[in-house]
């Protein structure tokens, strides 16, 4: 098989780009309405979005009353937009749904980009097979549903790569057009809005690797940077000045000298983890189709040199992918989403070399390459299936029952995908590999984690609160339980403090008030009533996953006369 497009197959069909929106949104929207706020970072976003809408004030950023200087605010517009919308004239319940809507549409675009861009570089099938692996990985879908920037900020990304991709791969042509750079820069500014210069840096990487190899650069001339960085002003400058005047300088403190270089030097909130952990973990993120991603090196090494469209096309993946690696592998702070930003261009070499059986001749050795891959991506999407099954044994002490079903369907279909491609039935083995990820996924979010109690306690919390409120505007004050979804679901006003303070928000509020008190405060708790007995209205317990300790939570009320 030819990897070389010609003219008609470089273009996907609009139903082919129909079929992955529909494809990605059946993937992403199990568990979308069910699953409540993950702690931290999601329902930090959500409620500082929620408190927008609230106050009015769509410049500073404020979770209750402190400020939220870590990222622009790019997407808290979008979410506080999204919920405006959806919020009809009567008004409508706090859902964290709402604001996840940014989120889904993020990761839709950013699967339809991956598909344009692959279908430019090595034609329409590539195109599809890698916009299908991005809507099935492991790590997309989990931003999908989640209310924060990475899976919008990767439409950015892959929209303005395939910008840069475009001029590249016509860097040769006379002339070229202003479509690319407008895209290109309207991207960056986006981009910058929504989680600050990340989209610069794979960008910018990606252009000084290929300035380098290719020992030119004239090609970015046709950037158009004079303009280019006058559209980014215009998108991102006015808030960034208007935010500025607003904290008098405090957010470029807290954003950039706190919360970026406390990244780069150091493992921030308690996440360094020395190199090669993202290597370690792909084989979970990219799941499932990291064996195939080890099965393209070979592909992508043979066809790096030389001249043409498809060495132009690797060597633009190659730029896209290592450089951006290699600095998030050498930051100390490290989260599992952290190398989305790669995984398109990983997804494009990889489809490529499924297209010509992964160099896989019948007179070469055939198995070494592909015992390891297969094994080693085995062993990643093997264990995440394994663990959903015994997680609700685990935190709940039960056997759920969709989990134990779900198990042998995915581990079956999974297996049938690597014998698929084993035989060189690439287009059957992406099928069956697709069809594993979706029972997955469709079980895990949309029956497995949402009936997990006990690891979601800030749910039971609100469930306990919303059954014993003595008054409408009760205010809870939550002594040794401090995870942002518990203010998201009980109320902006919540108290998050320690057992002494509890004690004494009650005897402040002796008929409304309420005390949410874990076992490891309750005797300061006890010890600041002074010998008065509060009224117990309910207790429960859980799994803090962000704290990996177990709690006992009672919901007081004062005592009664």
């Amino acid at each position: 098989m030819s990897a070389v497009p010609n003219a008609s197959a470089s273009r996907l069909p609009v139903l082919a780009y129909l079929a992955l929106a529909v494809i990605s949104v059946l993937l992403f929207l199990p568990g979308f309405f069910d699953l409540p706020p993950f702690d931290r970072d999601e329902a930090r976003f959500a409620q500082a979005s929620h408190q927008m809408l609230d106050s009015g004030d769509y410049v500073d950023i404020r979770f209750q009353d402190e400020a939220r200087h870590k990222k622009p605010v790019g997407i808290y517009w979008l979410q506080t937009a999204a919920t405006r919308l959806l919020d009809g004239p009567s008004g409508m319940p706090k859902e964290i749904w709402t604001f996840r809507i940014p989120s889904l549409i993020g990761a839709v675009l950013a699967v339809l980009a991956t598909a344009w861009t692959g279908a430019r570089m090595f034609g329409g099938t590539v195109g599809f097979l890698a916009g299908l692996m991005m809507a099935s990985c492991v790590v997309l879908g989990v931003e999908a549903r989640m209310a924060k920037t990475d899976a919008v900020l990767l439409s950015t990304i892959v929209i303005g790569q395939a910008a840069l991709a475009s001029l590249y791969l016509n860097r040769h042509a006379e002339r070229s057009g202003w479509a690319a750079p407008l895209a290109f820069w309207i991207a960056a500014g986006a981009g910058i809005l929504i989680k600050g210069p990340i989209v610069l840096l794979v960008s910018g990487t990606t252009a000084l690797v290929l300035a380098v190899l290719d020992r030119r650069a004239g090609w970015l001339k046709r950037l158009r940077p004079l303009v280019g960085l006058a559209i980014v002003v215009a998108i991102a400058a006015p808030w960034l000045i208007a935010i500025t005047v607003k904290t008098k300088g405090a957010f470029f403190a807290e954003s950039v000298g706190h919360d970026m270089m406390g990244k780069v030097v150091s493992g921030q909130e308690a996440k360094g983890l020395p190199p090669g952990y993202y290597l370690g973990t792909f084989w979970v993120t990219f799941a499932p189709w990291s064996f195939l991603a080890l099965l393209a090196v070979p592909w992508a090494w043979r066809h790096r040199k030389g001249a043409g469209p498809v060495a132009d096309a690797v060597r633009f993946c190659i730029a896209w992918i290592i450089p951006s690696w290699l600095v998030f592998e050498a930051v100390p702070t490290k989260l599992l989403h952290y190398t989305l930003p790669v995984f398109p261009a990983i997804a494009i070499l990889t489809a490529a070399a499924a297209r010509e059986h992964f160099l896989r001749r019948a007179e070469a050795p055939r198995w070494g390459l592909f015992s390891v891959a297969t094994a080693l991506g085995a062993v990643g999407f093997g264990a995440l299936t394994v663990a959903v099954a015994v997680i609700p044994y685990l935190v709940d002490g039960r056997v759920d029952p969709v989990a134990v079903a779900m198990l042998p369907v995915v581990l079956v279909l999974y297996a049938l995908a690597v014998r698929l491609f084993a035989q060189q039935r690439e287009r059957h083995g992406f099928a069956a590999g697709l069809a594993a990820a979706a029972v997955l996924y469709a079980g895990t979010y949309g029956a497995v984690l949402p009936g997990i109690d006990g690891v979601w306690i800030s749910r039971q919390a609100a469930r306990t609160v919303a059954a014993a409120r003595p008054c409408a505007d009760s205010v809870v004050a939550s002594a040794g339980y401090s995870e942002p979804s518990l203010v998201f679901l009980l109320g902006t006003d919540t108290r998050l403090t320690h057992g002494a303070e509890a004690a004494a928000h009650l005897a402040r509020n002796p008929s409304c008030g309420l005390a949410l008190v874990t076992d490891r405060e309750e005797a300061a708790f006890r010890a600041a009533l002074k010998g008065a007995e509060p009224l117990p209205l309910g207790r429960f317990t859980g799994f803090n996953y962000n704290t990996g300790k177990r709690l006992t939570l009672t919901l007081y009320g004062a005592a009664r006369p």
